[in-house]
């Protein structure tokens, strides 16, 4: 084989970007993921959140079963419980 007669190029291309472009870079990539985590950590806090509403409304038409045996069916004010028997239909057997 012969001898190279040129001597080789030094590649001249940076091989690491500057401290201040890394560090930007770990900032931006850190907030990413903290974002993230605190994006799970919600949805976790909703899907719980999300079962409790539905046990509660198990619990409301539990009830409202419960009062429509005993009073038929009626609307009821939440804030006094009185019992408004005017609008409602009435099951009438002729």
């Amino acid at each position: 084989m012969a001898k190279r007669k040129t001597p080789k190029v030094k590649d001249l291309r940076p091989t690491n970007i500057t401290d201040d472009q890394l560090k930007a870079i770990q900032e931006v990539v850190s907030n990413i993921n903290k974002i993230n985590m605190d994006t799970g950590r919600l949805e976790a806090q909703k899907h719980a959140m999300m079962h409790t509403l539905s046990d509660h409304q198990n619990k409301l038409n539990e009830l409202q079963t419960e009062l429509q045996k005993e009073y038929g069916t009626v609307n009821i004010n939440i804030n006094s419980g009185e019992i408004n028997y005017d609008n409602v239909e009435t099951n009438k057997e002729d």
